[in-house]
């Protein structure tokens, strides 16, 4: 070494690759995506541009259509994960000043009327109690009060309660006061029917990782020909240069003008879990979400675990399971089952972070094997956290519900 120099010696470093222990994904998302998708998200990276890419491109977009029940030129997927579908929704739809009304029963619809707020809408919430859903009558009677209402907006699939929100009634209402109606399908896109035409629905946004069963980083979203002129008809600039949607539209369609970067291996994924999904059938997939999400809450409920949401408003992929009596501990029963039997499921947010278990049955992990392996689970720890209960009810009360399906077939 020469006087007046030095040599840095990069130090060894002990870092081991990625290599992810299994998980059953039973929480309210990610699920576990079918082998497929994760293969197809492992293909040769094309350019965003490479016309072989773009054909890519415009067959998701199609089979987008098909899922969101819709003909909207105006469909294809956001970069980001939900909350960006969210954002990218009522960023482009609301200027300053404009009144937005959200119905609220859950941590995603006060979400909504957050990211309102910093659009500089002006925000009317309409708060329900968790586990229910809300009223039109509540979103008419401060509609009235507010005079002219740009946007409505509410949660379909709410993920903290586990509720399912009646569209039907607020379609109806959005269109007598001429308002746009924003709907969040995050949870339910996949797992449950959307006529996002048939009931006019004007902005539907979801997220890929949930019933779709692809990997999360995108969010797949739809606008109406009304929504799209509302934007067309901005006094002033989105605010968002990245979740602009009429930019995006140019990229996803022609001209295909650049836009921003896009997630290449995510739309492999993506357009692999729409394929597999239109060749199972819709129809097909929503009652398979429909068996096993009821087998689950049968189950659940012989081992005392009460849903939040009354049976008439249940969601079939997801369910806030209540706590069973005697269960005090319940972040420490989700780590034995994750770090014992490698199952995960979520806690609760809000008031009910302590109170309740989020458990998902969402796309591939929609099966009969999995519904009895987290009850099985269930079963060997709910003893050791303080509750009892007659052995094998959970697994006898599922066992019950494939039974009955069995018999239909």
């Amino acid at each position: 070494m020469t006087e007046g120099t030095s040599t840095t010696v990069a130090a060894h470093t002990a870092i081991a690759p990625v290599e992810p222990p299994e998980r059953l994904l039973m929480g309210p998302g990610p699920s576990n995506p079918h082998p497929s998708v994760q293969r197809a998200a492992s293909a040769p990276v094309l350019g965003h541009l490479d016309p072989a890419y773009l054909a890519i491109l415009a067959e998701t977009a199609k089979m987008l259509r098909q899922v969101f029940g819709t003909r909207n030129a105006l469909t294809l997927a956001v970069p980001g994960t939900g909350f960006s579908g969210m954002e990218a929704s009522l960023c482009n739809l609301l200027e300053p000043g404009d009144a937005l009304l959200v119905g609220a029963a859950g941590f995603f619809g006060a979400k909504m009327a957050e990211i309102g707020a910093r659009c500089g809408a002006h925000v009317t919430t309409v708060t329900g109690e968790w586990g229910t859903p809300i009223h039109v009558n509540a979103l008419r009677a401060a509609a009235r009060d507010l005079g002219r209402v740009k946007v409505i907006a509410v949660v379909l699939a709410e993920t903290s309660t586990g509720v399912r929100q009646p569209p039907e009634d607020i379609a109806a209402l959005a269109r007598d006061l001429s308002a746009l109606l924003v709907v969040d399908a995050v949870t339910a896109l996949g797992g449950m029917p959307i006529p996002v035409d048939e009931l006019e629905l004007d902005a539907v946004y979801s997220c890929t990782q949930k019933c779709l069963g692809a990997l999360p980083g995108l969010s797949p979203i739809t606008l109406s020909e009304r929504a799209v002129r509302a934007i067309e008809q901005r006094k002033q600039p989105v605010q968002s240069w990245y979740l602009d949607l009429l930019a995006l539209q140019r990229y996803w369609n022609p001209p295909h003008a650049y836009h921003h970067t896009s997630n290449v291996s995510l739309v492999y994924a993506l357009h692999t879990a729409l394929r597999l999904m239109l060749d199972e059938g819709l129809d097909a997939r929503y009652a398979r979400h429909a068996l096993h999400g009821e087998a689950l809450r049968a189950g659940a409920a012989a081992l005392g675990m009460t849903p939040l949401a009354a049976p008439e408003h249940q969601l079939p992929m997801l369910a806030a399971l209540q706590f069973p009596a005697g269960v005090t501990d319940g972040t420490g029963l989700r780590r034995a089952l994750l770090d014992e039997d490698g199952i995960e499921i979520g806690g609760g947010l809000g008031d009910y972070a302590a109170r309740v278990w989020r458990v998902g049955v969402m796309g591939y992990n929609a099966e009969r094997r999995n519904i009895l392996h987290l009850l099985g689970a269930f079963e060997r720890l709910l003893p050791r956290f303080g509750h009892t209960f007659t052995p094998g009810a959970g697994l006898s009360a599922a066992e019950a519900v494939y039974a009955a399906q069995d018999s239909q077939v």
